[in-house]
């Protein structure tokens, strides 16, 4: 029984002190005394150059994608999201790391004499002199069972001046190995793992939610590039307009110097002109705004080089044209298996799950089965003296018997005198409100997320259907547009023909060019229109990585 009590004693010692591994290697020290750099270096933006042409930068939309996974600042940040959770599971870990203590003193005292003998005694010895130098030496560890032990080591040295000491210097030596076993509360590896399980949770819920940034980040970036397509497009349109007044004002200077029109009829076509030029000139700046925000996208504001490259954008306004019909309820379908929101409302049940198991552990009574083995050893330089005393209160010394700590070694694994215990040990609550309360809390979070689920779904079929009809009327409107830019157009000739036979008035070549101006304008916006109403309902399908072939490394 001593000997396997033994044997388990120093299998968890070694176990220990198997565990740290880390402990004797140099990244130990240098982690741990080590000065910590705050400095943080921040690298410049990528790939860059390999879409410069001459003094522009060409990006197509998925180039152009490419630069903003690789240099957007927020994305960037969204990467560093889950270095946290990770740290959390690191540190539900550490629960179970051992820990030695080692402690040394030395204590030198001297005392005035407290008896007659004493006092009797010579005057060398009148005064007691005590040296005392303890050593101690222990381990401690929780397992992921609930056990949790100590294995320790201790020696001590004394010395005194006291001659009726039958070892002087004396050395003792101990070793000790205790242990305690929860039996109800903390009892098993489940329970003692649910932190390390909720931190794992939480991690995968937190991947669950950092995809659903990156959608939305990417969602933005992508309304940009169009933005500024919609923006170049306006431009087009408005440089159009005012060459279309330029052209009708000359023609009306013409007119006014062959005397056919009177010069109060001129000052339509000047203000229709300058009203033009104004539209132009407010789509230019319009387009440097908008270009300035693509380049802090894509991180070209980072580089002094690339900043002041004009940004050319291949992508046309042209609508794919799909025939297809949309199947709403398997688009619903599609959106509930792949919104990583979902997903991650869906994880908090299972933090919910398993904080209810932790209150319910809580609320268990402790009972502990402990237990205690201790062997001891003593050695040092044996004085044999005599059993009677003389005048001065001490004995007569017969032999010295060298000895030294060997000797208490050799006693103390030989197992002479040792002592071991088992005990139970049990902690009662009467009342545990706050376990209680804890429980209730438990519970009724997890009702609260089942609904937050409910009414995520809800939400999300909403969404996607609200998705479908946005594109299908945007689409809708692209080809209305068309219809009546080719009437606008029509209408244009037909009034400017029949100023030019004198059938027809001023005003109605000006309100003509008006509504050419505007239906070119629809057919942009909603053109644009349709683009972005595309990516939200990839967005509310989360499916729009995928679309785009945009793969996030764990």
């Amino acid at each position: 029984m001593l000997v396997r009590t033994l044997t388990t004693g120093i299998i968890l010692a070694a176990g220990a002190f198997a565990q740290m591994s880390s402990f004797p290697k140099p990244s130990y020290f240098r982690e741990t005394f080590s000065k910590t750099q705050p400095k943080v270096e921040l690298k410049d933006p990528v790939r860059l150059k390999d879409f410069v042409a001459g003094d522009k930068l060409e990006l197509s939309l998925k180039n152009y994608l490419a630069l903003v996974v690789a240099n957007n600042t927020d994305i960037q940040l969204q990467m560093l999201s889950l270095e946290t959770p990770k740290n959390a599971i690191q540190r539900a870990f550490g629960m179970w790391d051992p820990r030695a203590v080692a402690n040394f003193s030395s204590t030198r005292s001297t005392t005035p004499p407290i008896s007659l003998l004493e006092g009797a005694s010579s005057a060398s010895n009148s005064v007691s002199k005590q040296l005392s130098q303890p050593l101690a030496m222990s381990v401690t560890q929780l397992l992921p069972t609930g056990t949790s032990y100590t294995a320790s080591w201790g020696g001590s040295k004394s010395t005194s001046n006291n001659s009726n000491n039958f070892y002087n210097p004396a050395l003792t030596s101990n070793l000790a190995i205790q242990f305690s076993q929860p039996l109800l509360q903390n009892r098993g590896s489940y329970v003692n793992r649910l932190s390390l399980m909720v931190a794992r949770s939480r991690l995968k819920g937190s991947q669950f939610g950092q995809t659903s940034q990156f959608i939305n980040l990417i969602s933005t970036a992508e309304n940009a590039y169009w933005d500024e397509v919609s923006a170049r497009e306006n431009l087009r349109v408005a440089l159009s307009a005012e060459d279309t007044a330029g052209k009708f004002l000359e023609l009306q200077q013409k007119q006014l110097e062959l005397g056919a029109l009177s010069p109060l009829d001129i000052y339509q076509a000047e203000q229709t002109l300058a009203s033009r030029k104004l539209d132009t000139a407010q789509a230019k700046f319009r387009l440097v705004q908008l270009e300035d925000a693509l380049r802090r996208q894509i991180g070209a504001d980072l580089d002094p080089e690339a900043r002041k490259l004009a940004i050319v954008l291949t992508e046309t306004v042209e609508v794919p044209s799909t025939t297809e019909a949309m199947d709403r309820e398997q688009m619903v379908q599609q959106a509930t298996s792949t919104r990583q929101d979902l997903k991650a409302v869906a994880q908090n049940l299972d933090i919910d799950v398993l904080s209810i198991q932790q209150s319910r552990n809580a609320l268990l009574p402790n009972l502990a089965l402990t237990g205690n083995y201790t062997v001891n050893g003593r050695g040092g330089l044996l004085v044999q003296r005599t059993n009677a005393f003389n005048d001065t209160g001490t004995s007569s010394v017969i032999t010295s018997i060298p000895g030294g700590l060997p000797d208490a070694l050799s006693q103390m694994f030989g197992f002479g005198f040792s002592s071991y215990q088992l005990g139970l040990r049990l902690t009662l609550p009467i009342r545990s409100r706050a376990a209680s309360a804890d429980m209730a809390d438990a519970i009724v979070r997890k009702k609260q997320d089942a609904l937050t689920l409910r009414t995520t779904q809800q939400s999300i079929r909403l969404s996607v259907l609200n998705a479908i009809t946005n594109l299908e009327s945007s689409k809708e409107s692209v080809k209305l547009a068309k219809i009546a830019l080719d009437y606008a157009e029509k209408n244009l000739d037909a009034a400017n023909k029949k100023y030019e036979l004198g059938t027809g008035l001023q005003l109605d070549v000006s309100n003509a060019q008006d509504r050419k101006v505007q239906a070119e304008s629809q057919v942009v916006s909603n053109a644009i229109q349709v683009r972005k109403n595309l990516i939200n309902l990839l967005v509310q399908t989360g499916t729009l990585l995928d679309e785009r072939g945009i793969v996030i490394q764990p």
